[in-house]
């Protein structure tokens, strides 16, 4: 690499570094090789549990502050060089550093070692003992991600894989602007968006993860691909199906580019503003039948987590009252109630090539937010909270339009500080489900439950929450009055539909 491309790497590195793929030392002369070897196998294993294909060891920079300071060490580019000899005989597998780079910085001599990734399948020891990162520690390899490593002999990103016949032809104009947009705005800290819009297609794809080495792959086409280009994904179908059940019956089938198509999916849900009016008031506000966000957000994780070898549509089914979202494929990682309260961030993704292009593309996060994003925006609405159906092959996830019990809506506009795990709990009383005995026990001591088993009722004190259900309403009564509303209902009781 030529002196300004190693420039430009540190520069990125500096910026935009990860704690488990990136190292900064000062690097002075008496750096043994046997820490050099420790972090290898820490960086090249981490390197491969975040599917990229190196990680970096860098000499002459000050950890905390990130700043150049210089290395000493080992300035003879024979002895420097003969590293790459040590390392490989001391690692197993042998493998090597890929290449050994040294900057000359205006601040001093920067060396940066270009670390592979363990191979698929095959984690990475020095000298018997295998490690890896925790955070800016070097720690032991844990049996989770020794195993994690080990099972990517079994385990294959159907998304991942290249698509040799695939063109920039096949890509969507549309899609592709969209998608720098998205780029943009997601790392507007980063990158200005004159700078974005400067880059080459094949340039911006490659940046935001949708390509590899300028290749296109499954994930590319399932998300910027234009319609016609589906049959590159045979057998897959790449369709989302959107279904009416009722009264009235319809169906329509959206194919790539479903960065376009899950907006047009979702344009065909019938979201009506729903008509709140509180017990013993004849106030009331208007609120949408669904949340914005909860669908998108429910549709994009179908399509990030879905089991793309099993063949299947997504299907989003819109009853009268509900909507279920159903993809193929099990909970990949622990149960949707671990990611709740917001605190557990997956280690793995299924399809790790298409989730990482879709949180570049500011479609969904890849810290585990999203399930619990989606649970606080119903618990703020008053709005029974999401269910989760899992099979051995697929999930299924409903999202309620409507109200169940009146006392649970009030209570939660009413208190706003209540706990995810006390709203998990009235939710379920008011689906009539089991609670245990602590969790009854907790909710009694919060006063906010009557009765006793199976007579189990919220005690949402109405009487007390009409001022505060009164400020949530965002209409003046004038607004109100001649507002179009398709539908009227009591805080769990729906009214008749009238003419508003």
């Amino acid at each position: 690499m030529t002196q300004a491309e190693l420039n430009n790497i540190l520069t990125e590195l500096l910026h935009s570094w990860e704690n488990e793929v990136v190292e900064f030392k000062s690097g002075g002369s008496g750096f043994s090789t046997d820490d050099i070897g420790e972090y290898f196998s820490a960086l090249s294993n981490e390197a491969n549990l975040r599917h990229i294909d190196r990680a970096w060891l860098v000499f002459g920079v000050e950890n905390k502050t990130r700043t150049v300071i210089g290395s000493n060490y080992r300035r003879e580019p024979e002895h420097l060089n003969s590293l790459k000899m040590q390392i490989t005989r001391d690692t197993d597998p042998s493998v090597s550093l890929r290449e050994i780079h040294v900057l000359n910085h205006p601040k001093g001599r920067v060396i940066l070692f270009e670390i592979p990734a363990a191979p698929r399948g095959i984690p990475i020891a020095w000298k018997g003992h295998y490690y890896a990162r925790s955070g800016e520690s070097k720690v032991a390899l844990s049996l989770e991600k020794l195993e994690e490593i080990r099972s990517e002999g079994r385990l294959e990103d159907w998304t991942a894989q290249i698509v040799p016949e695939a063109t920039i032809q096949h890509l969507d104009p549309e899609a592709l602007k969209v998608a720098r947009q998205a780029f943009a705005l997601k790392h507007a800290n980063r990158f200005s968006r004159e700078e974005v819009e400067s880059w080459s297609i094949e340039t911006f794809l490659d940046r935001a993860k949708v390509t590899r080495d300028g290749k296109i792959t499954r994930a590319t086409l399932l998300l910027l691909g234009k319609a016609e280009s589906a049959h590159l994904l045979n057998p897959h179908p790449a369709q989302m199906t959107w279904k009416l059940v009722g009264q009235e019956r319809a169906y329509e089938h959206f194919g790539p580019p479903f960065l376009l198509n899950t907006t047009e999916l979702y344009q065909r849900i019938r979201n009506i503003q729903l008509r709140i009016i509180p017990d013993g008031t004849l106030l009331g506000f208007d609120v949408s039948k669904y949340d914005k966000k909860v669908v998108f957000e429910g549709i994009h994780n179908c399509i990030a987590h879905q089991d793309y070898t099993l063949n299947s549509r997504i299907i989003v089914t819109e009853y009268v009252d509900r909507l279920t979202l159903f993809n193929a494929g099990y909970f990949f990682e622990g149960k949707p109630e671990d990611y709740i309260a917001g605190t557990k961030t997956p280690s793995r993704y299924r399809n790790m090539m298409l989730a990482t292009a879709m949180a570049e593309l500011n479609m969904i996060d890849i810290m585990g937010y999203g399930i619990h994003e989606m649970f606080m925006a119903q618990a703020r609405r008053g709005f029974p909270l999401q269910d989760y159906e899992q099979q051995t092959d697929s999930v299924t996830v409903t999202i309620y339009g409507h109200i169940i019990d009146n006392a649970y809506s009030t209570l939660l506009l009413k208190r706003t500080n209540l706990d995810s795990d006390d709203i998990v709990l009235l939710d379920r009383i008011q689906k009539k489900l089991e609670v245990s005995a602590e969790g009854l026990k907790k909710l009694r001591s919060l006063h906010l439950i009557t009765g006793r088993r199976p007579n189990i009722k919220i005690d949402a004190n109405v009487a007390d929450a009409v001022e505060t259900l009164q400020g949530a309403s965002t209409l003046s009564d004038a607004q109100v009055e001649g507002a179009p509303v398709e539908q009227v209902a009591k805080v769990g009781d729906v009214a008749k539909v009238g003419d508003g």
